[in-house]
């Protein structure tokens, strides 16, 4: 009867519809993760992991909004750092960013020396077990993130699943085509990877209640990227004018 109700209520649908665009807009930082992590991976393999670092936050964010009662008790403070609370929350937030701008530093560092032999390495199993093991590390800390915001939001639990299943299912279905393009466009993985980094230290002054917009955020994410996908498009045209004979 509750879910009946809530389908014939204007204001239910209303409240889906903003918390399945809020849902995707903070996916948009999981996937570009995903989509970095995989692109040193065979295609099969970047597929299979994309598909497990979904499914892994998927459920990360199931088994947080049935545990409503936990997690807001992850934001009572432990201490205090110069009158400052600190709470779980805050402790799991901090360590996610040090560990996107640790991450995203050695990724940068390693295109930059374009290291012989790392792509032989990457096809191992150990690598493909390592990239799992990231994915599980960083799906919880977003879906931590994501998860609090959508309590903020909404009361009903039966909202706050069916925005996050449709969420997840748009980025699903964005996960190929944003990986393919980040793997065959190098310059789009630096910028990705630059993206990370400023994710990273969001997330950092996040867990020291220092907030960050997250609109600037994305709309500088948003403008670099055009930007990028205008350079790509530009090199394709300047390569298809040179292949084509003069007459």
């Amino acid at each position: 009867m509750h879910i009946l109700t809530l389908l014939a209520d204007p204001n239910a649908w209303a409240a889906l519809l903003t918390l399945t665009v809020l849902e995707i807009v903070l996916g948009i930082d999981n996937l570009v993760f995903i989509s970095v992590l995989t692109s040193r991976l065979d295609p099969q393999r970047a597929l299979r992991a994309r598909r497990i670092g979904l499914s892994l936050a998927f459920v990360f964010r199931v088994i947080m909004l049935a545990g409503l009662t936990w997690l807001m008790g992850l934001t009572a403070p432990l201490f205090s750092i110069f009158h400052m609370g600190i709470s779980w929350r805050d402790i799991i937030v901090i360590g996610g960013g040090l560990f996107l701008i640790a991450k995203a530093t050695h990724e940068i560092h390693a295109e930059v020396e374009a290291r012989e032999g790392e792509a032989e390495a990457t096809s191992t199993a150990r690598a493909f077990a390592g990239i799992i093991v990231q994915l599980v590390a960083i799906d919880l800390v977003f879906s931590l993130d994501s998860i609090i915001t959508a309590i903020g939001m909404v009361e009903d639990l039966e909202v706050m699943i069916a925005a996050v299943v449709i969420a997840m299912i748009v980025m699903y279905a964005a996960a190929g085509p944003v990986g393919g393009f980040i793997a065959e466009h190098p310059t789009t993985k630096m910028l990705a990877l630059a993206f990370l980094v400023l994710i990273g230290v969001a997330l950092m002054a996040d867990g020291f209640e220092f907030h960050i917009p997250r609109g600037y955020i994305y709309f500088s994410m948003a403008f670099a990227g055009a930007v990028e996908l205008f350079n790509v498009l530009a090199k394709r045209n300047r390569r298809r004018r040179a292949g084509t004979p003069r007459t």
